[in-house]
């Protein structure tokens, strides 16, 4: 099978989530990374490209340069991965769809609701594939959540709580990755909320096939002198009448990244924690608590679909990262990929965070959450 050839926006020295999005992108051989605008300074881009190992005359000084020359070139990208600060996503994927190209882009969706209609519209109109890396649902364990939840396991869902604690901006933000997430003018309307807030939020709806419809949100800024929300609590009301909470903060000291969601029926409940991602623990009303492995003979198609080695070999981020590019990938052969977060997870995702900011900003109380 021909590898898909992939070009990256964003991803030069110092970045975190470029190299990750090629080790998951190159993990099952289905795709190359061939290019890129890795950084608008043009030594930065050459300098991105030989860690990646690309041909230096493929790292471009701009979108447009790239789009012109991979366009004449017989070996000439399939798509593009947008892994740039959210201010970057919408101008990126305006001139990718323009140029004919599916877009992979990171979470989230863009800076702001009103870009994210637009890039909505624009995607709409080019009718082509586009991904958003909700990494969280790319787990075995967390498609057998979703799974067991849709077969009747755990009975009526009735609570949700989805918890998402870090602690390593509980200081000034220092260095690349903590000073554009607290930068409002490239991270966007969002900072917890839209950095590790929204991911709560995605993986709850994921797995429980449910819909918040309305929230009470309460968003703090904890650090002096930030400019965004570093600590968040919201209260969820989902489209069956469960309630739900989730806990999001970048502040607690001592956390790292300790994303755990539990849901609980009127039959079970279960739990899962990233940090220890090879487990699924299940409960029932009589007392009874089942573990469930990762690569087991209990899991059903969709996860073991999705798991690579054998029960007692973890699997980890970079595998759940790998799934959604496989998944893409599918897409891209014209083949189903249900599970792939797309367009409208990317809307619901920014609809929550302008939601939840002009709510706790206003002291609204309960507010219906539309899309």
């Amino acid at each position: 099978m021909q590898r898909l050839r992939m070009g990256m926006i964003g991803g030069g020295p110092g970045a975190f989530i470029g190299p990750v999005h090629r080790y998951a992108a190159e993990m099952d051989r289905e795709i190359e990374l061939v290019a890129g605008v890795f950084s608008s300074l043009a030594a930065r881009g050459k300098a991105a490209a030989d860690v990646y190992r690309v041909d230096p005359e493929r790292a471009y000084p701009t979108l447009e340069a790239m789009f012109a020359a991979e366009r004449e070139r017989a070996d000439g990208i399939d798509f593009v991965a947008i892994v740039s600060p959210n201010h970057h996503h919408l101008p990126a994927a305006r001139a990718a769809l323009a140029a004919g190209l599916p877009v992979m882009t990171d979470k989230p969706l863009t800076a702001t609701l009103d870009e994210a209609d637009e890039l909505a519209g624009l995607v709409r109109a080019a009718g082509l594939p586009f991904g958003v890396t909700y990494t969280y649902s790319g787990y075995p364990l967390v498609r057998e959540a979703r799974a067991r939840v849709a077969s009747g396991a755990l009975g009526t869902v009735r609570k949700i709580v989805v918890e998402y604690p870090q602690g390593w901006l509980a200081t000034e933000a220092t260095g690349k990755q903590a000073e554009w997430r607290v930068d409002p003018a490239r991270a966007g309307l969002g900072g917890c909320i839209g950095d590790i807030g929204v991911h709560a939020f995605h993986l709850a709806e994921f797995i429980s096939g449910l819909k918040v419809v309305s929230l009470l949100a309460d968003l703090g800024t904890v650090v002096p002198g930030r400019a965004l929300d570093d600590d968040c609590t919201v209260l969820l009301r989902f489209d069956n009448g469960a309630r739900g909470v989730l806990l999001a903060s970048q502040i607690e000291v001592g956390e790292r990244n300790g994303l755990r969601i539990r849901l609980y029926g009127d039959r079970g409940g279960l739990a899962w924690r990233q940090e220890t991602p090879n487990m699924l623990e299940l409960t029932t009303l009589d007392g009874r608590t089942e573990i469930v492995h990762a690569g087991s003979g209990q899991l059903g198609p969709d996860a073991l679909a999705r798991t690579r080695t054998p029960a007692g070999h973890p699997e980890g981020y970079l595998e759940a990262f790998a799934n959604l590019y496989r998944d893409f990938a599918a897409q891209l052969r014209g083949e189903p990929a249900p599970l792939l977060p797309g367009l409208d997870d990317g809307l619901r995702g920014m609809a929550f965070i302008a939601t939840a900011v002009s709510a706790s900003r206003a002291g609204a109380g309960w507010v219906p959450l539309t899309v």
